[in-house]
């Protein structure tokens, strides 16, 4: 009988797993490559691996931080997310409001508030990036259209959704929000009505959906995925009109928020 021992480690909110069978020490990397030696050896091999890349990522993140591509914007380019590659639940959004342009921050404002009372988070654990990414489909404020905001530009998400998504190695729960995120994501056509969708909410927790998905959202392995309607108070009647979402829904959603943070 082979008894192995799993070694978990952790630097800057990074983990490191090692497993450990009688003298020797075995490491699966990400691209499942093999590697043995003393635990020792591949403890610091591990940490090596992963200070080589943070710097690559943090590049990244800065460069979407500094993106001017739509120098046109109405109040100018302003790109907001939150970001880190340790982070295992993502909040998928459609675009910053006028109001999280001004404040600089995603989900600073009413929705934000009724976001976080669904997920069971308070304000601290929601913005700290090693627990939460937040990349919505367009880091700007896009602008007002006839009717609400003018939809997130496609040059956003075709520039930075794959470059940052594939870094989220530890990414467990996604939390898809808005009409464009749901097609990138779920593959969800935007003349789809909201409703079925998020009824069908179930259907998106086997772990097995990546390989299910017809579309390539940039995320490198299997995640659970809770579509949801925007927690906008414009929302009020939608929310009265379907009371199985706060009744089945949102206990389930806390109940996997929990269990991947814990």
């Amino acid at each position: 009988m082979l008894i192995v021992s799993q070694y978990i480690f952790y630097d800057k909110h990074k983990i490191l797993s090692v497993y450990h069978w009688r003298d020797r020490a075995i490491h699966i990397d990400w691209y499942g490559v093999l590697r043995l030696g003393t635990m020792e050896s591949l403890i610091n091999f591990k940490r090596n691996e992963m200070r080589k890349t943070e710097p690559l990522i943090e590049k990244t993140v800065e460069q979407a931080r500094e993106c001017r591509l739509c120098e046109d914007l109405p109040l100018g380019p302003k790109p907001i997310l939150q970001f880190e590659s340790a982070a295992k639940i993502l909040i998928a959004g459609q675009a910053p409001g006028q109001v999280t342009h001004k404040k600089g921050r995603p989900f600073d404002d009413a929705s934000g508030v009724r976001l976080r009372q669904w997920l069971g988070v308070d304000e601290s654990t929601f913005y700290d990036p090693a627990q939460f990414a937040i990349l919505p489909m367009g880091f700007c404020y896009p602008g007002k259209g006839k009717s609400g905001d003018l939809p997130p530009r496609p040059i956003c998400a075709k520039t930075w959704q794959h470059k940052l998504l594939g870094q989220l190695k530890h990414l467990e729960l996604v939390v898809v929000i808005g009409q464009y995120a749901l097609e990138w994501h779920l593959g969800v056509k935007k003349s789809q009505a909201l409703t079925p969708i998020v009824k069908n909410w179930r259907e998106y927790q086997a772990s097995n959906t990546k390989s299910n998905q017809s579309v390539d959202n940039g995320i490198e392995k299997n995640v659970s995925y809770f579509p949801l309607p925007h927690p906008s108070p414009r929302n009020n009647i939608w929310l009265k009109k379907n009371p199985w979402f706060e009744e089945a829904l949102l206990p389930e959603l806390k109940r996997k928020v929990i269990q991947v943070l814990s």
